[in-house]
């Protein structure tokens, strides 16, 4: 389990995309107001991530977004 601090607040970024990349999950805070002026992202380092499968840590993150009330999800992936 991650310990999620300083999240911005639910009501103001409800949508939650979390994608990763080489060292670290990305968080992008999505909100009310749209556009990339109005968004919030935070990066986790995977060192942090106690976790040796990289998807399990994406999707445990995503989890725990949503329990705490965001509309997590994940990024599109380039396929």
């Amino acid at each position: 389990m991650l310990r999620l601090m300083g999240l911005p607040k639910v009501a103001r970024y409800p949508e939650a995309t979390v994608t990763r990349e080489d060292e670290r999950l990305i968080i992008y805070f999505g909100g009310r107001f749209g556009g990339r002026d109005h968004e919030q992202t935070m990066s986790v380092p995977l060192r942090y991530v106690n976790v040796e499968d990289l998807e399990a840590a994406e999707l445990i993150l995503i989890a725990q977004l949503q329990q705490t009330g965001y509309r997590a999800r994940r990024a599109p992936t380039d396929a």
